[in-house]
């Protein structure tokens, strides 16, 4: 079978699943694992680089508003390929090609493809993703070892933190302006000991004021600029040392994009980094680079 994936969540579970032999095209983002970025790249993004978040977060609305797509499909390179399967979503606008984009995409090419959209809002779902994507690609026990593994996982987190309190969580997704992460995440938190006091399981991500950041009282407020890695996200909590300051909360940044932004099976580690967030006593640190400890009063990270 010859597979091309559209999202970058979907490439990780293929790689996990044990299919990487099968995936002959990515996405531009596609970087993890390693070897997916030896695949043929079918998208490229319209927003320009280099933008800061306001002004990202300003051009994602502009394009939406008029109904412009945010990524564009090399179709020509799609048809050559003879992919058997296409694996894409639906669940969030600005995260890949446009869903319709893809479908009419698939029905001009001669292999007439089977195009699976993968499209989770809840930890649940994106667990339930794993089964549906090893049935449509052919190995259905390997679907079934992978949620084996991630539910034992786990659990493991939720044995380790019971009993030890539950610290406020305030999660932001994005910083300027505010964004409280939602869908699977709020469920990441309960799972690793907290208490999410801005988002709701299943819910989008929303936008929300400093007030009521501030009025949520959170006792850890984790930075998870939405693509962002853990460097880039303590960036960008820099900018807004003031702000975060005034929560008198510990302030961690992470790595958004491998952990937590993507519906694929390294959730799985982000739950186990927020248990030794929440828990550090309970929880082994995480290897390095996943996370920042932040001192605002300097605006750097904490060794």
């Amino acid at each position: 079978m010859r597979i091309a994936s559209l999202v970058p969540s979907s490439t990780e579970m293929l790689f996990a699943l044990g299919l990487g032999d099968s995936v002959v095209a990515v996405t531009h983002e596609c970087d993890y694992p390693p070897d997916a970025e030896e695949c043929e790249p079918l998208t490229r993004s319209v927003i320009a680089d280099g933008l800061s978040a306001p002004q990202i977060d300003a051009a994602v609305r502009e394009r939406t508003a008029e109904g412009l797509a945010l990524y564009e499909l090399d179709e020509a390179l799609l048809a050559e390929l003879d992919v058997d399967l296409i694996v894409t979503q639906a669940v969030c606008e600005v995260c890949a090609v446009s869903y319709e984009d893809v479908l009419a995409a698939a029905r001009r090419l001669p292999t007439e493809p089977q195009v699976l959209s993968l499209d989770p809002s809840t930890l649940g779902e994106v667990l339930a993703d794993v089964a549906r994507l090893a049935q449509a690609a052919g190995v259905p026990e390997a679907g079934e070892d992978l949620g084996e593994e991630a539910g034992r996982r786990i659990e493991a987190v939720v044995e380790a933190v019971e009993g030890d309190g539950r610290p406020r969580v305030a999660a932001l997704e994005w910083l300027d302006p505010v964004f409280a992460g939602g869908h699977w995440v709020p469920q990441m938190i309960e799972l690793a000991g907290g208490e999410d006091v801005l988002g709701l399981p299943g819910e989008r991500s929303r936008t929300v004021g400093w007030a009521e950041v501030e009025a949520s009282a959170p006792d850890v407020v984790v930075a998870m600029p939405c693509g962002y890695d853990a460097e880039r996200s303590a960036q960008e909590a820099a900018g807004e040392a003031e702000r975060l300051a005034r929560l008198d909360a510990r302030v961690a940044a992470v790595d958004a994009s491998a952990y937590f932004s993507r519906p694929g099976p390294r959730l799985v580690d982000g739950i186990e980094l927020l248990g030794h967030l929440l828990h550090p006593e309970r929880m082994d640190s995480p290897p390095p680079g996943r996370f920042q400890w932040l001192d605002l009063r300097s605006s750097a990270p904490l060794s």
